[in-house]
């Protein structure tokens, strides 16, 4: 009989958590920036992986299995929702789950989206290549501005037009 109660309460506790999870955050909607309800930062937000190795749980806790394991240091991620210590987050493929906040780092990085894509002298498509960089770099974000971003990976450095680059916004404005 215990049991049975028991399992009623983690049905419950699962079913509510899932439903909280869903539910659309306060001033999502209404022009109001979405906010973290832990963090109170902007949600959604990109973010790096810190550790070299990240296990992707279904669920935020230890007690649901991992799906996915994240390999790569300073690999951009979204965060799109928050519960306590986890992250929900995402790679540029759609990939991803919870992570232990830990694991993560407010330290910008983007990934390059197209092969040979160049980095120039100045945020300008008739300025000097500098540099070549191949799809799936990962690079440090530095300055940007509307459409062009200031980028760093390998002792390289140069402006790359924005939309060749996953891991800032498309309205993302940076000193």
């Amino acid at each position: 009989m215990r049991s049975d109660k028991h399992r009623k309460i983690q049905v419950f506790l699962a079913a509510t958590m899932t439903l909280w999870l869903t539910l659309p955050a306060a001033g999502q909607g209404t022009g109001e920036a979405q906010r973290g309800a832990v963090t109170n930062l902007p949600l959604p937000r990109f973010v790096s992986l810190k550790a070299s190795e990240g296990n992707v749980r279904r669920g935020p806790s230890l007690s649901h299995r991992i799906d996915w394991v994240f390999r790569h240091r300073d690999m951009p991620l979204l965060v799109t929702a928050e519960f306590g210590h986890w992250r929900r987050v995402e790679d540029r493929e759609g990939q991803g789950g919870w992570i232990y906040y830990s694991l993560l780092s407010g330290a910008r990085t983007v990934m390059v989206e197209a092969d040979r894509t160049p980095l120039r002298s100045r945020p300008d498509a008739e300025s000097q290549v500098v540099a070549e960089a191949e799809e799936g770099v990962i690079a440090r974000l530095g300055e940007c501005l509307p459409d062009w971003c200031r980028i760093s990976a390998g002792g390289a450095k140069g402006w790359v037009a924005k939309d060749a680059l996953w891991g800032v916004a498309r309205d993302e404005l940076r000193e």
